[in-house]
C-alpha cells in the first residue's frame, strides 16, 4: 500500500510540473497583444505559422486559463486572469456571424473578421464554456447571461428546430446522431449547474436526455461503443454506422461518470466503467505499438479515413482522465493500471522535452508525423485540462 501511494505521488508531482511547462508554452507563445484573443497555430518551438483565429480554440483556451485560475492557487496570477478577459471580450465581439443571432463562426481573421462557418454546434459550445467561466472568475453577470442565451439557443436548435445551423434536409441522408452531440451538452450541463441548484434545476431534464442518448451508441448486445446510431437508438448500415472512435467513448465515459454521480448510481457507474471505458479501452489498443487507434471499423474492416491508424494526443488525454476516474469511483486497480499504461505512453510518445508542450500527431509506430504544437483542432485544452484533473484527482485519492 505505502508503494502504491508513493506511485500516485510521483504521478502527482510529475503531472503537476507538465501542467506548468504546458501553460507557460501558451503564455509565452500565443497571447494576442494587439487584437486580444489567441494564436493556435504554432510550430514546435512557438513560432506562429499562421494568425486566424479558431472560435472554439479561443473559447476553449478562455475556459482552461479561467478554470485553472479558479482552481489552482499557483495559476492565480493576474496575467493568466488578463488574458482571459481579453479572449472573451475577443470572443464577445467577433464570435457570432451576424449579431443579434447566435451562429458562431468556425474561423476569424487576426482581427475577427469571419472567414468560416461550420454547420455545428461546437464553436457555440465552447463559447458557453468560456463565457460561463468567465462569470465564475469575475463575477460579472453579463458573461453568464452571454452563456445562458447561447446554450438555450443551442438546445433548440438540437432537440426542436436545426434549420438555424443551416444545414439543409436531404431525402437520402439517414436520420442518423453523433455521439458528439449529446455527450458535448452534457459537459455543457455539469458546466452551468456547477454549485448553481437554479442552474442545475433547468437543465436536469437535459442531463438526463444527453445520458441516454449517449447511452444508446452501446451497441451489438453491449460489445461494441459505436460513433453514429440512427436517431431512435438503433445501428446505422455502411461504413458510417461501423464507425468507432474510442477518443469520444472515453470522454463521453467520464462525462458519464459525473452524471452518475450527480444522479447517486453506482449501478450506472458500473455500466459505464465495463462499456465506455474497458471495453472501448480493450478494443482501441494497439496491441502492436501500444497507443490508441484513432478510428476503427467495429467488423475489422479497413476504416475509410486516411488518419484511422495515426496516434493522437487527445484520445490519450481523455483516456488518462476516464481510467483515473473510474479507479477513483470504484478502486478497481485494473484501471488503475490501465491509467499507468496510458500515461507512460502518452508522456514518453507526445512529450517534447526540448521546446515544451505536446506533439498532437503521430504515425502508428509513435514516430512524430506533425511537429506543430497546435494548428486548427489542437489548442490550449486537452493537454491542460487532462493534466490538471489528474493531479486533482491524484491529490484526493492521497488525501483518503
Amino acid at each position: 500500500m505505502e508503494k502504491e501511494r508513493e506511485t500516485l505521488q510521483a504521478w502527482k508531482e510529475r503531472l503537476g510540473q507538465e501542467l506548468d511547462r504546458v501553460v507557460a508554452f501558451w503564455m509565452e507563445h500565443s497571447h494576442d497583444q494587439e487584437h486580444g484573443g489567441f494564436f493556435t497555430c504554432l510550430g514546435r518551438n512557438g513560432k506562429v505559422y499562421d494568425d486566424l483565429k479558431y472560435v472554439w480554440l479561443q473559447g476553449r483556451q478562455v475556459w482552461m486559463y479561467c478554470r485553472l485560475y479558479r482552481k489552482f492557487e499557483r495559476f492565480r496570477r493576474p496575467e493568466l486572469l488578463d488574458s482571459a478577459k481579453a479572449g472573451g471580450e475577443f470572443l464577445l465581439r467577433y464570435a457570432r456571424v451576424a449579431p443579434p443571432g447566435k451562429k458562431c463562426a468556425f474561423v476569424l481573421t487576426r482581427d475577427g473578421r469571419p472567414v468560416k462557418v461550420q454547420r455545428t454546434i461546437f464553436s457555440g459550445c465552447f463559447y458557453i464554456m468560456a463565457m460561463d467561466e468567465l462569470w465564475r472568475v469575475t463575477g460579472e453577470a453579463r458573461y453568464q447571461s452571454e452563456a445562458v442565451e447561447m446554450m438555450d439557443q443551442i438546445v433548440h436548435w438540437v432537440r426542436k428546430d436545426p434549420s438555424g445551423l443551416g444545414r439543409p434536409w436531404l431525402p437520402g441522408a439517414p436520420a442518423s446522431e453523433s455521439m458528439a452531440v449529446p455527450m458535448m451538452l452534457l459537459n455543457l450541463v455539469e458546466q452551468l449547474g456547477e454549485a448553481d441548484k437554479e442552474m442545475a434545476s433547468k437543465y436536469a431534464e437535459l442531463d438526463d436526455w444527453c445520458a441516454q442518448r449517449i447511452l444508446q451508441h452501446v451497441q451489438r448486445d453491449g460489445q461494441a461503443v459505436l460513433e453514429n446510431v440512427s436517431e431512435d437508438g438503433k445501428e446505422l448500415p455502411g461504413c458510417l454506422g461501423r464507425h468507432q472512435n474510442a477518443g469520444h467513448a472515453l470522454e463521453a465515459g467520464w462525462f458519464l461518470l459525473r452524471h452518475a454521480t450527480r444522479k447517486g448510481d453506482p449501478e450506472l457507474r458500473a455500466h459505464i466503467i465495463d462499456k465506455f471505458l474497458l471495453l472501448l479501452f480493450c478494443s482501441g489498443w494497439d496491441p502492436d505499438h501500444g497507443g490508441l487507434l484513432y478510428f476503427q471499423d467495429v467488423d475489422g474492416l479497413c476504416p475509410t479515413q486516411l488518419e484511422w491508424a495515426m496516434k493522437l494526443w487527445w484520445p490519450h488525454s481523455e483516456a488518462m482522465i476516464a481510467l483515473l476516474m473510474g479507479y477513483s469511483d470504484s478502486g478497481d486497480p485494473a484501471l488503475l493500471h490501465l491509467f499507468y499504461q496510458v500515461a507512460e505512453y502518452t508522456f514518453r510518445q507526445f512529450r517534447d522535452p526540448e521546446h515544451g508542450e505536446w506533439f498532437g500527431y503521430l504515425n502508428r509506430d509513435g514516430s512524430v508525423a506533425l511537429t506543430i504544437k497546435g494548428g486548427p483542432f489542437k489548442g490550449c485544452f486537452h493537454v491542460p485540462r487532462c493534466l490538471a484533473m489528474c493531479e486533482e484527482m491524484l491529490d484526493a485519492l492521497l488525501s483518503r
